[in-house]
């Protein structure tokens, strides 16, 4: 059995927090934890600690959380710590040459997709909103670049119909886990080869918005329901109904066409609202009215008295 590797690991939301602790569980020990400084968060703007650091120091372990990767601190943090490898997870940070030629061993990442398709902040959510068929986990050495750097080991899984980005994200992150484990175990065994990733084939998947939910009802019906998917629970989807915000928690795409405008409810009944777009109708299934509760759309219905004809 080959010896121990230190690791740092450098990771911030939940998909870090589980796969530090199914690396804590493995033969190598880790030696300390980067993570981003405690944020506010909620109603209350009350300061709270990232999932990977709670997690951290749950099992004694050092963390730190600079405000900028270039902190000299830092990397004098980093030296002492001595790591033979750096593992990156959700970190949210591109990382400087300075901490890349660190370790002896480089650095890895976990990413949430098959690269080179969907380098950036949340493939996720892009592979459902485009239609994907696909999806998966790439490990691969950091570079400088963002996502570009040699892949190491992939896993593919199939999206199913309703997909949503939190029902994939569940999928992925222990696959993800298990394929960082098995890396790790094929480079300190000498048995894994890094293949440069094809950029005519490099696609982007951009850092999520707010403004990203807001649906266009001149879009197909089919691209407005697979954003409703990919983009739950955030951003959401949402729209405007008599001047409130309307958000839209499941929807569904129906067959048929009508001459009114987009955005015009033009059926009402107990299954939901059908609403035309710019080809076939979306039914809204479940709904949640400004400062309301999430509801089935039949409820939403009753309680509002919506009639065939308004408008979204």
């Amino acid at each position: 059995m080959s010896e121990p590797w230190p690791i740092v690991f450098m990771g911030t939301p939940r998909a870090a927090a589980i796969t530090l602790e199914e690396l804590l569980n493995g033969p190598d020990p880790i030696v300390g934890v980067v993570t981003q400084p405690d944020r506010p968060a909620g109603r209350g703007q009350e300061t709270i600690a990232s999932p990977a650091r709670k997690s951290a120091e749950k099992r004694g372990i050092s963390v730190v959380a600079p405000k900028k990767m270039r902190d000299p601190d830092l990397l004098a943090t980093l030296r002492s710590w001595a790591p033979r490898l750096i593992v990156v997870v959700a970190y949210g940070r591109i990382l400087p040459s300075t901490i890349l030629e660190l370790p002896s061993g480089g650095c890895l990442n976990v990413h949430y997709s098959l690269l080179p398709k969907y380098r950036g902040a949340a493939p996720v959510a892009w592979a459902i909103v485009n239609g994907e068929e696909k999806s998966g986990v790439t490990t691969m050495r950091l570079v400088e670049k963002m996502d570009a750097g040699p892949v190491l080991l992939q896993a593919e899984i199939p999206l199913a119909a309703d997909e949503t980005a939190a029902s994939l994200e569940a999928k992925l992150i222990p696959i993800g886990a298990r394929l960082l484990l098995e890396t790790i175990r094929l480079l300190k065994e000498g048995a894994i080869s890094p293949k440069e990733q094809n950029e005519a084939e490099a696609s982007y998947a951009p850092m999520l918005k707010k403004e990203d939910g807001r649906i266009d009802w001149g879009e197909p019906a089919l691209v407005l329901e697979r954003r409703v998917r990919g983009f739950h629970p955030w951003p959401s989807t949402y729209t405007y109904w008599r001047g409130k915000w309307l958000k839209i928690h499941h929807a569904s795409v129906m067959d048929g066409q009508t001459d009114e405008p987009p955005g015009t409810i033009v059926k009402v009944d107990e299954a939901g609202l059908c609403v035309a777009t710019g080809h076939k109708l979306l039914r809204l299934e479940e709904v949640q009215l400004e400062n309301r509760r999430r509801m089935p759309a039949a409820e939403f219905i009753k309680g509002a008295r919506i009639e065939a004809g308004e408008g979204l």
